[in-house]
């Protein structure tokens, strides 16, 4: 086993990437902390933990509110005595809620032009300033038993936007600029940080975006994403955890402060520019 008795804490565990990340922790050797707001979800990851030989513990975390954030650390540290290994994946962009004036958390209009001060604030807390307190908590114990490893999930959207959304986008360069400080103060500690910048996996970020569209409207703009990319199909969130594993694992001892992009070849420049 890669992870043997090793304790992760995986925010924004209940779906997707986060989920995925769980049970192949699981699966060698690695029990887990489920850190959402999505209790179904994540109570759905702890079976799938569970049935693998591994004890998995959800604590409900707003990753926006950091006395959650610092609760959620202490739980985990009050079951299992310490944390190895913490994977950030929480983030995305609020359900709309409608209207052209935007409320606390909702959308507003695309462009630069319609950049409202209460959705940039929300965005970059849910997609940045969470994962720093999150570091800020797990690094003392790192720091003492000499070990750790924190794997923070950014965006290819960062070098190749696919559409107008700076207050995502900015939220997720910022992961890149933490992971690169955090990984240069820590390194004397034995302790590796890195990012992983996703292309289009098909995981319920898209929910919110394509909240709109029916099912069968759903998988034809999957299959499109997909067809957009040189291995042409779109990611799965397995694609992801097994990346994930390979930065918590050590089989990458001796890389820190690296970025990773997980995009099925792209930003690729596409043949038609190359010739």
């Amino acid at each position: 086993m890669l992870l043997p008795d090793k304790v992760a804490i995986i925010n924004g565990g209940a779906t997707g990437m986060g989920r995925s990340t769980a049970i192949k922790f699981a699966e060698e050797g690695c029990s887990s902390v489920i850190a959402d707001v999505n209790e179904a979800g994540a109570m759905e990851t702890v079976k799938e933990v569970e049935k693998r030989g591994k004890e998995c513990l959800f604590v409900p975390c707003d990753i926006t509110d950091i006395k959650q954030i610092k609760n959620c650390v202490d739980q985990t540290v009050k079951k299992f005595g310490t944390v190895h290994i913490m994977v950030g994946c929480a983030g995305g962009t609020p359900r709309v809620r409608g209207g052209d004036a935007p409320k606390p958390g909702s959308r507003p209009r695309r462009g630069v032009a319609n950049l409202d001060g209460t959705f940039w604030d929300v965005m970059l807390s849910l997609n940045l300033k969470g994962h720093a307190f999150f570091c800020k908590e797990v690094a003392p114990y790192m720091v003492k038993q000499k070990f750790g490893k924190i794997i923070l999930i950014s965006s290819l959207g960062v070098y190749s936007p696919p559409m107008p959304a700076s207050e995502y986008h900015s939220a997720k360069a910022g992961i890149l600029g933490l992971v690169y400080n955090l990984a240069f103060e820590l390194a004397p500690h034995n302790i590796n940080v890195n990012a992983i910048l996703p292309g289009p996996i098909k995981t319920p970020f898209y929910d919110p975006l394509m909240a709109n569209l029916s099912e069968k409207e759903k998988e034809a703009k999957f299959d499109e994403m997909g067809r957009s990319v040189p291995l042409q199909r779109i990611g799965l969130p397995e694609d992801v955890a097994n990346v994930v594993l390979f930065f918590a694992s050590e089989m990458s001892s001796y890389i820190s402060g690296e970025t990773l992009i997980v995009g099925g070849g792209k930003p690729l420049p596409l043949y038609s520019e190359m010739f």
